[in-house]
């Protein structure tokens, strides 16, 4: 068979079904094999749509997804969403065409050194040079993303390795064996927990990838140490545990963040110390011991210095660190806290409050939908006042912060979750990045609910401008935007406009009882600000707040 031929046929017995991406010359002969495949190509409206959606689609699932584009600039145009992928440890296989061999290097109508280009933001990248390599570069590729810490894996493949024929072998494919810390270590490690008295489970976006969410909440339970997560770990725990603090960090809640710069012990669980978590990262949980849990070894020491480091599946680890300390006092501060700083709502005046409409979207989907954001303010408040009943319900741009990802990930969510309620919860400046997808919504069908925030601003950017450089505007007004709800409608989607707090109720409940795609355009203040807040340069402790005096 062809090159082409193979690669779609090794798809499919890799239990591939979808994958998304935009054709070309370079890629063409791909395209004519998937014309006679089961595998079901979604076409978005740019490659970083393919990419992004293929992130949503693993993300959500847990399995691996794949996109295609073709050479230069279809190439180029998939790399936001690799490196998305790659900051936030998603299982992804980015397909290239190139050029053909002959004229590779010779300047050939778009061509790039796509692989060059990627090694920055990719577990690996594969050229594949001669046809019969194929079955082995398609197999370690996949083996790559999917095992250990999962990311992304590119193959380029030239034209004229698509079109040779060869007669494939196929590869033996090697169980990946389950990595487990040593006895002594864990011996250890629970001494430690046991000799502590304010320890606190830190954990992050590598407990859904391993497969430990049950575990990490057995280890809670039993042990009652109270718990906090970062963006990428929210759904780690349930908000009804009474030890649960919430997210920690920039945004994060009061609670969470004095109790980790009160805390004796770290237990840090699939997390990796990032700087929007720790803050002035030498003032971070400053009288605290470390046990680390994670199965990159790159992790241990790369921003704190771990008194034990528990290398392994996390499974296997959070099993074996039952115990019960004697943190009676210490559980009962972190529940009067979590009392003291909750989260109030019901913000006076006829407009609409983000928080609250956030908390009125979560009363009525009752846990039974996946929610996509994008990048700024409303992200945070969807990490602060939406809580998802796992974490890959909640899908979020973590490392990368690429804005124009929510769309097309809840495309990709939708795709692989066809039974399950999507939203993508979006602000004006991010819903702009990629708003062609609303046309991938409308051919495929997908019935995505989307609610734009609209402050007619760049929110997040105005906001530190506002308290940290003298409220000079720079580029952040966008209130020339355009009438979302009459564009949607050019697309063949229903929508609505609210403006008022007495809308929000009925017009979440008109939107979701839609069997098909939806947004909700919703105007809010320009001047609403995302607390608490960390100031840069300062201790997690040092937060500025929210004044509740109005309300």
């Amino acid at each position: 068979m062809k090159g082409a031929e193979y690669l779609i046929h090794a798809l499919q017995e890799a239990s591939i079904d979808t994958i998304f991406g935009y054709p070309g010359g370079a890629i063409m002969p791909v395209y004519d094999a998937i014309y006679d495949s089961t595998i079901r190509h979604i076409l978005c409206r740019h490659e970083q749509g393919a990419a992004l959606a293929a992130d949503g689609y693993a993300r959500s699932s847990g399995r691996l997804g794949v996109c295609l584009g073709t050479s230069g600039p279809g190439a180029t145009n998939l790399l936001t969403g690799i490196a998305n992928a790659h900051l936030d440890s998603i299982p992804m296989l980015a397909i290239t065409g190139q050029v053909a061999s002959p004229v590779m290097g010779t300047d050939a109508f778009q061509e790039v050194d796509i692989l060059g280009m990627s090694l920055p933001v990719v577990k690996h990248s594969f050229l594949v040079q001669h046809v019969d390599k194929l079955p082995e570069i398609i197999n370690e590729a996949i083996q790559i993303a999917t095992s250990g810490r999962p990311g992304p894996v590119l193959i380029d493949i030239p034209k004229d390795i698509q079109l040779a024929e060869f007669d494939p072998e196929t590869p033996m494919i090697e169980s990946e064996a389950i990595l487990q810390c040593d006895s002594q270590t864990l011996t250890d490690a629970r001494e430690l927990i046991m000799s502590s008295e304010q320890p606190v489970l830190y954990s992050g976006g590598g407990v859904v990838l391993a497969d430990a969410v049950h575990a990490l909440r057995a280890l809670a339970q039993f042990t009652g140490i109270p718990c906090v997560n970062t963006l990428k770990g929210i759904g780690n725990h349930l908000p009804a545990e009474p030890g649960y603090l919430g997210m920690l960090g920039m945004h994060g809640t009061k609670a969470a963040n004095l109790a980790v710069h009160d805390c004796d012990l770290l237990i840090c669980v699939g997390a990796r110390f990032d700087d929007r978590v720790t803050g002035k990262l030498d003032e971070f949980a400053p009288q605290a011991k470390v046990i680390h849990l994670d199965i990159d070894l790159a992790e241990f020491g790369k921003l704190r210095r771990p008194d034990i480091c528990l290398h392994g599946d996390l499974t296997h680890s959070l099993q074996n660190l039952a115990c019960t300390p004697s943190i009676a006092l210490w559980q009962q501060h972190c529940v009067d806290m979590k009392q003291k700083y909750r989260w109030r709502y019901g913000h006076p005046g006829p407009g609409i409050w983000a928080p609250d409409l956030i908390h009125e979207l979560a009363s009525q989907t009752r846990d039974d939908h996946i929610i996509s954001c994008d990048v700024g303010q409303h992200q945070m408040w969807v990490a602060q006042h939406y809580p998802p009943a796992h974490p890959n319900r909640h899908l979020s741009s973590s490392g990368l912060g690429a804005m124009g990802y929510g769309l097309p990930a809840a495309m990709g969510a939708q795709l692989a979750n066809p039974d399950c309620g999507v939203i993508n919860i979006s602000g004006d400046g991010s819903f702009m990045m990629n708003i062609q997808e609303l046309a991938t919504l409308k051919r495929y069908g997908l019935p995505v609910k989307i609610i734009i925030l609209d402050n007619q601003r760049l929110g997040m950017v105005r906001q530190w401008q506002e308290l940290f450089f003298t409220e000079r505007y720079s580029e952040t007004d966008l209130s020339d935007n355009p009438d979302f709800a009459a564009v949607a409608r050019a697309f063949g989607i229903e929508a609505k406009h609210i403006e008022h707090r007495d809308q929000v109720s009925h017009a979440i409940t008109e939107m979701l009882e839609s069997k098909n795609a939806y947004l909700l355009h919703v105007s809010i203040n320009p001047q609403e600000n995302v607390w608490p807040l960390v100031p840069p340069g300062v201790s997690n402790s040092q937060m500025m707040e929210q004044n509740y005096e109005s309300f």
